[in-house]
């Protein structure tokens, strides 16, 4: 994919985070793509509490087997089970092939470990695209999630 697409593509993303403002609160306003063959097939932001996180969401507009999906994310993925399942061992399983996320998740919970989930099943992960944006759209949210219980 050039670097063309894979940004336009993160954009996306970014403008599905933002729609899950107010209601995601206090959880982050994350937002997912997903794209085969060169187009979106499926979009997903965070839902309140208790419900999908924007990876699940997109995820379950889908299918099959989803080995030529790239997915999009603003925010890692998490990897741990809290009140919804893991969303980098929900891409593992689903099969997703290649990841590119905005920026790592500072929650001491994930931290890098979604990323590592990803890469130790053997999905290409590329970390950092569009992270300044997605630092300005996420930053003042991740600072609240820290401080929750």
């Amino acid at each position: 994919m050039d670097a063309d697409s894979a940004r336009s593509f993160m954009q996306a993303a970014l403008a599905e985070g933002r729609l899950a403002l107010p209601a995601c609160l206090p959880n982050p306003p994350v937002g997912c793509v997903l794209v085969r063959g060169g187009e979106i097939v499926a979009r997903g932001h965070t839902q309140p509490p208790g419900n999908p996180h924007a990876e699940a969401g997109a995820l379950a507009r889908l299918q099959g087997p989803l080995d030529d999906v790239v997915a999009f994310v603003t925010l890692e993925p998490c990897s741990f089970h809290g009140r919804t399942p893991s969303c980098a061992r929900t891409m593992v399983e689903r099969g997703v092939r290649e990841v590119f996320v905005a920026m790592l998740d500072p929650d001491p919970r994930n931290d890098g470990r979604g990323i590592a989930i990803l890469r130790e099943a053997g999905v290409a992960v590329t970390v950092g695209l569009l992270g300044d944006q997605a630092a300005l759209d996420l930053g003042p949210y991740l600072a609240l999630k820290e401080n929750r219980p």
